[in-house]
């Protein structure tokens, strides 16, 4: 099937660029989040392709006066994966690398967005993600990561939030390749679910910018880590030689109350960054974990949903809500920071005390 993307030197293979010839759970995906430097003010994206399930699926997240507000999309992709518009949520790239826009307009829940992320610094590609269960391969991806601010406005429940690039920071990633989609089918995507241990860490400093993630065994053994500091603008990556982390958890979940990052460059230098988490976002408002609106989930040719949480009242050990962004004040010597920290901790993690699939912190 010849798409709008066959016009474009991006051939990787003798194929048409619908058909990525791969096994099923190929993906290809779009993440941004925003977050005002004051307040509790925030909104995520996510969007995904899933070319040999025919689906392209998306969803909008707004954090306003202390409720998650949940925007959902689905829809059969038809082949087409230029048109990066689901329902009501739609991408355009306005610069490759540099600058995007999101579009929101949605009747029913009275969302609305038009907003701009700019690049502060380049993007980062991360090492590529592997993980084998058994005989079966069940990661296999590659992503870049970009830290920015945005410009534009939100809308909603009748109000307008005027966002401005000197007051709201943020980042996107894409990321593509083989990771587990759709409802868990065999047992390797069921393994997945039984120990996964994740952290991830942008954060946006005046002058520069950091990233770190963690993908560990139950043994705490790493089996994917890194971390870069990167200056502003087009300014080269510094990444480091080392990277630990330290998590205090919050008692009756699996959620940092604190956190440390230690950072030792190649010159042997140490960089400490302590995370001073501020309120939560729960990943499930984009898909993730949710069993009805799941990524890659066929929900016919079209469909939209919205749904609210409240974050004072949610309950943070139930499993909808283990997977979040953590809006965090983040320090590094005497620069101090805003960002994320992302975690999804799932069964046995030696070096937290974690023992079983769900077991909470004291």
């Amino acid at each position: 099937m010849l798409t709008k993307a066959d016009d474009y030197p991006i051939h990787q293979r003798p194929e048409p660029i619908a058909t990525p010839g791969t096994d099923k759970n190929f993906y290809d995906r779009y993440f941004f989040n925003g977050y005002a430097r004051e307040g509790r003010q925030f909104f995520a994206l996510a969007l995904g392709v899933y070319p040999n399930r025919n689906v392209m699926d998306a969803s909008f997240c707004v954090i306003h006066e202390g409720v998650q507000h949940n925007l959902r999309a689905s829809r059969h992709l038809g082949g087409e994966r230029m048109n990066i518009n689901v329902g009501p949520i739609a991408i355009e790239v306005l610069e490759p690398l540099r600058s995007l826009r999101i579009l929101v307009d949605d009747k029913e829940s009275g969302i609305k967005a038009d907003l701009t992320f700019t690049a502060r610094a380049v993007a980062l590609e991360e090492p590529r993600f592997t993980r084998e269960l058994g005989p079966g391969l069940i990661m296999d991806y590659t992503r870049l990561t970009q830290n920015g601010s945005y410009h534009g406005s939100i809308e909603i429940e009748g109000q307008r939030i005027s966002v401005a690039p000197e007051a709201w920071l943020g980042t996107r990633d894409r990321s593509w390749g083989i990771r587990p989609i759709g409802r868990p089918d065999d047992a390797a995507q069921q393994a997945l679910l039984l120990q996964f241990y994740w952290l991830w860490a942008p954060v946006n400093f005046d002058d520069c910018i950091s990233l770190y993630d963690l993908n560990a065994d139950e043994k705490g053994r790493p089996w994917h880590t890194h971390g870069v500091l990167a200056p502003l603008q087009d300014g080269t990556p510094e990444t480091m030689e080392a990277v630990s982390n330290r998590i205090q958890y919050r008692s009756g979940t699996r959620h940092a109350e604190a956190a440390e990052i230690l950072f030792r460059r190649k010159s042997g230098e140490e960089l400490l960054l302590q995370f001073e988490p501020l309120y939560t976002f729960y990943m499930s408002g984009l898909g993730y974990l949710h069993p009805e609106w799941g990524h890659g989930n066929d929900k016919g040719e079209l469909a939209v949903s919205y749904d609210t949480i409240d974050l004072d009242t949610a309950d943070e050990a139930a499993p909808l809500h283990l997977h979040i962004q953590a809006v965090s004040r983040v320090r590094m010597g005497e620069k101090e920071g805003l960002g994320v920290l992302e975690q999804l901790i799932l069964g046995p993690h030696e070096p937290s005390g974690f023992k079983e699939l769900l077991d909470m912190a004291p």
